[in-house]
């Protein structure tokens, strides 16, 4: 059995195109008020052809639709794209279809045509629950319609998780644990909860560079939020399946799941990456960046992908390393040192200081491991 089996066979679709871009987004998205749906339909259609033949007999296990905005997509453009990847590959019984969605009324019109479609799971870039904070990220929906677009989701779809960004400029400890336990009574089983992060290139970025953007937290105020987050999940009935994404039980992410569990996956759309295993060797893939030149890679090359590299063992299992640390599973010794040809080496102080853990050939980063995963990630890296 291949190594990729561990974690399953998913199909990412990368859709660029947003309303307005975020000041704090560093994902590969654009404002464009007029798209070609024709032609994007055709492009992403052909690529689905080209990775059908290179993967024939395999079960999917998840399609995500990501941005960029995929809700703003003609809702039958998305149904005719999951109907010709089922030309191509088998759909396990409990496949997951993901759709991210902006959580405006809107989009949430079309839920109805999305479920129609084939999706069957939304997942809501909702991001704060006060209007100000919403307005400081860049958000063009406000609480009330967040709130409404939530209803909805829930009326058309059993699984819808929704994101939420915390360690905001100005935010107390107490306003946060206000405003998670708000958020909990809302969800409907997953929220994927992350640390507001000051990426280089945003305009986050470009103003604390500058200086203009204050009141952000310091590093001990951050770490009792995370620390607070977990508490408090715990107690609802959400375990951190991963550092930043909180479930019932049954309800995590399939798709995440795969790129955590060093599943498979194929990358389709301007910026989208890929890992897939052929001819008993497992590649790295990204397509081009813009979408433009995306699209023109399509049309003349037959190929929207950029570039292709061969890992090298020990290139794969310091990704299973860095992706298996992140979930509250962990990753098997064996299946690492499989892959990597060599035994791994386990600094011992890091198991003597209970930052990670070894029982029953599973490595995993403990509670208090979990705050430090660059750090354990470095150590045990070959």
């Amino acid at each position: 059995m291949e190594d990729w089996h561990h974690g399953g066979f998913g199909l990412y679709i990368h859709w660029p195109f947003c309303e307005a871009k975020c000041p704090y987004c560093d994902f590969n998205s654009y404002v464009n008020a007029a798209v070609d749906n024709e032609v994007w339909e055709k492009a992403l259609l052909s690529e689905l052809d080209r990775h059908g033949a290179l993967t024939r007999g395999r079960v999917l296990n998840s399609i995500f639709f990501g941005g960029g905005t995929p809700s703003l997509m003609p809702p039958k453009m998305v149904e005719r794209l999951i109907d010709r990847a089922r030309v191509h590959w088998s759909f396990a019984n409990d496949i997951e279809i993901t759709l991210e969605a902006n959580p405006s009324s809107v989009e949430a019109s079309r839920f109805a045509d999305f479920r129609a479609a084939g999706v069957n799971r939304i997942s809501m870039g909702i991001q704060a629950l006060n209007d100000p904070d919403l307005k400081r990220l860049g958000r063009l929906h406000s609480v009330a319609e967040a709130r409404s677009a939530l209803t909805v989701a829930k009326t058309y779809f059993d699984q819808v998780s929704f994101d939420l960004i915390y360690a905001r400029q100005d935010q107390t400890l107490e306003a946060w644990q206000e405003e998670l336990s708000e958020a909990i009574d809302m969800s409907a089983g997953h929220l994927s909860l992350y640390q507001l992060t000051i990426e280089p290139g945003t305009a986050f970025g470009f103003r604390a560079q500058a200086g203009k953007l204050a009141g952000l937290p310091n590093e001990d105020l951050s770490a009792d939020m995370f620390d607070v987050t977990n508490e408090i999940c715990a107690k609802a009935g959400l375990y951190a399946y991963e550092v930043s994404n909180y479930s019932h039980k049954s309800l995590e992410s399939k798709h995440n799941n795969i790129y955590w569990r060093g599943g498979d996956y194929i990358g389709i759309g301007p910026g989208a990456h890929g890992r897939l295993t052929l001819g008993g060797k497992r590649h790295a893939t990204r397509t081009a960046l813009a979408p433009q030149a995306w699209l023109e890679r399509v049309k003349l090359q037959k190929s929207g992908t950029s570039h292709q590299e061969t890992l090298t063992p020990r290139d794969h299992a310091n990704e299973l390393i860095m992706m298996g640390l992140r979930i509250l599973d962990g990753i098997s010794q064996t299946r690492i040192e499989s892959v990597a040809n060599a035994p791994l080496e386990i600094p011992s102080h890091l198991l003597d200081m209970r930052l990670l853990d070894l029982r029953e050939n599973q490595l995993r980063a403990t509670k208090s491991g979990r705050p430090l995963l660059n750090q354990l990630v470095q150590a045990l890296m070959y």
